[in-house]
């Protein structure tokens, strides 16, 4: 018979999303039961992770009456369900997750970090934050950082003791498949159709941005540098994928201002394969506050492209400077400007680095490798019991 393990996030989305295909991975080796909220999304999650899943209201906010609610739904299912590892994903998810797993005695309770929203914030926001998290780390049992960054942070925060902590294999939550995400595999045809949608010509040099369009992203400092690009370029172009978040982290009005009006800007808002996206682009530029370890520069290299990213942790893991990338100082639309502007100027360089932006990726962050090293941490626990 199988050992059961709970996967639990906040939202349905980072199952079936940001932790695709690890579940249906551990189903062969484990009873895997998924908890997230949203019923009908889940429903879907469970199909096709071909896992049972169980929903959990919870919100990314702040939210007591509602938490409480979570936290005693979660620990009625764990008392029932008797997992030997409950692993939570996602800041509320490992709050409420950790907390009940500890109140209903499970054995094996493991949480992964994959990004701090504290590290921007300020005052009582960032005191209450600090909190939230030393009592996520305090009733874990295991705590996996996604990033050597993010693990440094934590140490420097005393939010829990050296040998809790652990980063899977090179970092990164799931890894990417790289036979997915590969330039021979979008339609030459397909490309030409959707550069023509987007009035996009073939002299035109494309800056793409992956993500959510909100301030933390560095999106406000991305259009102040792209605009400096405008006085000098005229066949460039910076092309936008993703949902705004107005409610969570707005932009400055000038920004979006900007970026609704420009016809320098594309903006296509989410969609659900990004790959034909950076097929007609030439450089990612993710200019972000904070990260755990970004997806997208790991999609992008995957897709052949060199990437201008910020110095902060996860990115600086993934890009090695003038190799795959440029590293540039977070929230300085100088410096992201130079690095755009250097892009420009030596193309040649960027057409030599394709080749090699794919095979750093391919080496070090594979999702098969990361299953198989998760899957080391969950037969070591299995062991102990």
């Amino acid at each position: 018979m199988k050992k059961k393990i709970i996967r639990i996030t906040t939202v349905p989305i980072s199952l079936m999303g940001l932790l695709q295909g690890q579940s249906k991975f551990m189903g062969q080796f484990y009873d895997v039961v998924g908890i997230s909220s949203d019923d009908s999304k889940l429903a879907k999650v469970g199909e096709k992770e071909a896992i049972r899943v169980i929903p959990v209201e919870m919100t990314r906010k702040i939210t007591p009456l509602k938490d409480l609610a979570a936290l005693i739904a979660l620990w009625r299912i764990f008392k029932k369900e008797k997992p030997f590892i409950v692993h939570s994903h996602t800041p509320k998810a490992g709050t409420l997750g950790m907390m009940a797993a500890k109140l209903a005695r499970v054995p094996h309770r493991l949480h992964t970090v994959a990004g701090l929203p504290l590290v921007e914030a300020k005052g009582f926001k960032r005191r209450l934050l600090n909190m939230v998290e030393w009592i996520t780390y305090s009733c874990s049992t295991m705590i996996y950082p996604n990033s050597i960054g993010l693990k440094k942070i934590i140490l420097d925060h005393s939010f829990t003791r050296p040998e809790k902590l652990k980063v899977i294999g090179h970092g990164s939550s799931n890894g990417i498949d790289t036979s997915y995400f590969d330039p021979q595999l979008n339609d030459v045809s397909e490309l030409a159709q959707l550069r023509n949608r987007l009035k996009i010509s073939c002299d035109d040099f494309v800056f793409v941005f992956v993500g959510r369009i909100v301030g933390d992203k560095g999106i406000n400092e991305l259009i102040v540098a792209f605009r400096k690009i405008l006085e000098e370029y005229q066949n460039v172009q910076l092309l936008l994928v993703g949902n705004l978040e107005k409610e969570l982290d707005p932009l400055m009005p000038e920004t979006e201002e900007f970026i609704r009006t420009s016809d320098k800007i594309k903006w296509d808002g989410w969609v659900d394969d990004v790959r034909p996206y950076f097929g007609i682009s030439d450089c990612l530029a993710f200019p972000s506050y904070r990260e755990g370890f970004p997806n997208v520069v790991m999609q992008a290299g995957a897709m052949e492209l060199y990437s201008i990213v910020t110095d902060i942790n996860g990115c600086n893991e993934i890009i090695e400077e003038g190799i795959n990338g440029t590293i540039v100082t977070p929230k300085d639309p100088t410096a992201l400007y130079v690095a755009m502007k250097q892009v420009l100027i030596d193309r040649d360089k960027l057409a030599r680095t394709k080749p090699i932006c794919r095979q750093l990726i391919k080496d070090r962050f594979e999702r098969q490798f990361i299953w198989n090293e998760l899957l080391k941490e969950y037969r070591k626990l299995e062991g102990s019991v």
